[in-house]
């Protein structure tokens, strides 16, 4: 099992940044990647950005949803078994519930999932 547990989350102007972290227990061993979605009010659920565990760093290379690049930035530290989601120059429309998702090897969907944190964007 995984537990994963967000925090961060706020109100923030426009233009304003915000840090999620993402704090990750249990069996980290199993973990192949992680990622952050969002589900504003009324909409599905989208990908935000994700990383294979563990290569954080200079060589690490995130995947983003087109709509974030540029603006946020995933990271991660081994040592304390966290990702961070970075997020600069935000909008109204980041507006939304944020989780991490942790997926193991060998599943091809992220099986873990935390309870969210919420975001605001005053315009």
């Amino acid at each position: 099992q995984v537990q994963l547990v967000e925090s961060g989350g706020g109100l923030v102007q426009t233009g304003g940044s915000l840090r999620l972290s993402c704090a990750a227990s249990g069996r980290t061993s199993s973990i192949y990647r992680m990622g952050w979605f969002r589900q504003a009010p009324g909409k599905e659920r989208e990908f935000v950005a994700a990383v294979t565990w563990g290569t954080w760093g200079a060589g690490s290379s995130p995947d983003y949803a087109d709509s974030v690049k540029g603006r946020f930035t995933m990271s991660g530290d081994n040592v304390q078994n966290q990702v961070y989601l970075q997020m600069n120059s935000l909008k109204p429309e980041d507006t939304a519930v944020y989780y991490c998702a942790a997926r193991r090897v060998g599943i091809r969907q992220y099986d873990y999932w935390g309870q969210g944190t919420q975001v605001t964007v005053a315009s």
